[in-house]
């Protein structure tokens, strides 16, 4: 099958560090096809044109693709229904990457050939809302690439945790948890923080760093890493987010930290907090708050053999690339069904 990959958004500076380009990347070397960006906004100073108008002016590159296409594969973050998607000649996958926070247009997801998400519990919301052509298709890594290196705990060491998915907006320094993460470090003098960005914003973040007089224990890493590495000098990995659209239903860093045997921390917010919960594996904090943070940083310090036990149990067994590709296969293969004669 030869798969044109669609996408809303404006092309990452570092595809290696933008989480749906690599799973883009992953499926293209199993389905070949070319990578269109449908955002007309490219090269322009601020985004002028909304998403109603999205997809439109890219139709002549789209159906000339078309000719040698099976399918469409659109992937966005929130389930929106770009009007453009509707006009295309062959069936269309559209898959939600981040969380479900209302019913979205039904109408327009029943046109779609299959629509997929990351996550049972989003899963569950559509299918009862009466989306029946909605399918799970977990994300898949590189497993083999991280290894396990074990950290001694406080008194020994400082509690260490690494946090990734930085703000693209100055609005996300608080929507994303760094702020209320900041203000808990304040009060847990032996936590460390290893923030890993991505080109943006990042002297803002040292500004406030700075201002909070943390600076000898967050370091901001505003270059590209080695996550293995980075993973082998922290005890686990953190995700905030206060509503589910912002944050991939799956964040890349926390499956990272789980193949590298380290436990995550995440709000209830992101639908990996059911999974997180289930395997016991990490902590899920109540909210994203200063208060609820160091509850929630207090109780992974407590039990951490625990969670990182767990970690180490599960973190290559359930996210590898054969099991994402595997699925794709079945999703994929009831799409095509669905083409006209």
């Amino acid at each position: 099958m030869s798969i044109v990959y669609l996408l809303p958004t404006l092309p990452p500076k570092s595809a290696k560090a933008e989480a749906i380009a690599q799973e883009i990347e992953l499926l293209r070397r199993h389905f070949p096809g070319e990578v269109v960006h449908v955002n007309p906004n490219i090269g322009l100073p601020r985004p002028l044109i909304p998403r109603l108008g999205f997809g439109w002016h890219s139709l002549p590159t789209i159906f000339k693709l078309a000719q040698q296409a099976t399918l469409f594969h659109f992937f966005n973050p929130d389930p929106f229904p770009y009007p453009f998607l509707l006009t295309l000649p062959r069936p269309v996958v559209y898959t939600i990457t981040a969380g479900v926070t209302s019913r979205p247009n039904l109408a327009f997801f029943r046109r779609m050939a299959v629509v997929t998400v990351p996550d049972e519990r989003t899963l569950a919301q559509l299918q009862g809302w009466g989306l029946t052509n909605a399918a799970l298709q977990r994300p898949g890594i590189a497993t083999e690439r991280f290894t396990h290196t074990p950290l001694p705990l406080p008194p020994a060491e400082p509690l260490r945790l690494l946090v990734a998915s930085a703000p693209w907006t100055l609005a996300q320094f608080s929507s994303k948890g760094f702020d209320a993460l900041l203000a808990a470090a304040q009060s847990l003098p032996d936590l460390h923080l290893t923030l890993l960005w991505r080109g943006i914003l990042a002297d803002e973040m040292r500004r406030r760093v700075a201002r909070l007089g943390l600076s000898e224990r967050v370091t901001v890493v505003d270059q590209a890493v080695d996550v293995n590495a980075a993973l082998a000098r922290v005890h686990a990995a953190a995700i905030f987010a206060t509503h589910a659209g912002i944050i991939k239903s799956y964040p890349h860093s926390l499956l990272d930290a789980l193949a590298a045997g380290k436990p995550v921390l995440l709000n209830r917010v992101i639908p990996m907090a059911d999974y997180i919960a289930r395997e016991g594996c990490g902590v899920v904090a109540e909210s994203v708050t200063p208060a609820a943070i160091v509850t929630a940083l207090t109780q992974l310090r407590a039990n951490y053999a625990t969670y990182a036990r767990a970690a180490t149990m599960i973190g290559q067994r359930d996210f590898t690339e054969d099991a994402a590709i595997n699925a794709a296969t079945t999703i994929y293969v009831a799409a095509r069904q669905k083409a006209r004669p």
